[in-house]
């Protein structure tokens, strides 16, 4: 079996702070997220809700079969987040931070600019696993809180750093690309989102591309590149 290359069995909570351990601090990101995630699709009433929907929404019609990649996406999501983690870390931290700028930003927008879509089905054509796991999701997933979409967002993050990560081979890089794709047009095949959603999720990562990747000379970003690649 492959070998951590950080001993992480030598973790204890007080050397969380040293470089071997610090980048440990970043999980921290996904409490924050939760928190922020109860608050929005809780505490936002219906009133300030703005319907997300465009025509290409009405040409795409629902279809179950979809539904097996849009729930690959928990497996793509945790098995990149935890192959960087034990295998390369400075792709680790370079795709925890990108997710949490994603979640920042998908957050505050929807604070400021509440949504909610309306493209689920009333009814399935066929009753089959797919249909009846599709409608236990509808249950306990509201329809609210889609523009941007983190789950494409998550998914351009995953398909971005894989690619510029030296120990990912290339027929993994190309099968992680053709997996945000799929998942991406999931999304809107299981009318989870609208293709307004996706077009949001595309932006929201261009932008976090120029954050971490390009060479904006402010302060902000100059020290969290040198982080991220230290």
């Amino acid at each position: 079996m492959r070998k951590p290359v950080v001993d992480y069995k030598a973790f204890r909570l007080k050397r969380i702070n040293e470089p071997e351990y610090n980048h440990i601090w970043l999980l921290a990101g996904w409490i924050v997220y939760f928190i922020m995630y109860f608050i929005t699709e809780n505490l936002i009433p219906e009133s300030r809700l703005h319907l997300i929907h465009c025509g290409l929404d009405d040409v795409i019609k629902f279809n179950e079969y979809f539904l097996i990649l849009y729930c690959y996406w928990y497996v793509y999501l945790l098995g990149s987040l935890l192959y960087f983690f034990l295998y390369d870390i400075k792709s680790f931290k370079h795709l925890q931070t990108y997710i949490i700028f994603t979640q920042l930003i998908a957050m505050l927008v929807y604070i400021l600019y509440p949504s909610i879509q309306n493209g689920r089905p009333d009814t399935f054509e066929r009753d089959n696993v797919l249909t009846r796991l599709m409608a236990f999701i509808y249950a306990f997933d509201t329809p609210t809180g889609v523009f941007p979409s983190l789950h494409v967002a998550y998914s351009i993050a995953i398909a971005s750093v894989t690619c510029r990560a030296g120990s990912v081979s290339k027929t993994w890089k190309v099968l992680c690309v053709l997996s945000a794709v799929l998942i991406s047009i999931s999304t809107a095949f299981v009318k989870q989102h609208s293709v307004l959603d996706i077009a949001g999720a595309l932006l929201m990562c261009a932008l976090i591309e120029c954050f971490i990747y390009t060479n904006i000379p402010l302060r902000p970003f100059v020290r969290l590149r040198e982080y991220l690649n230290s």
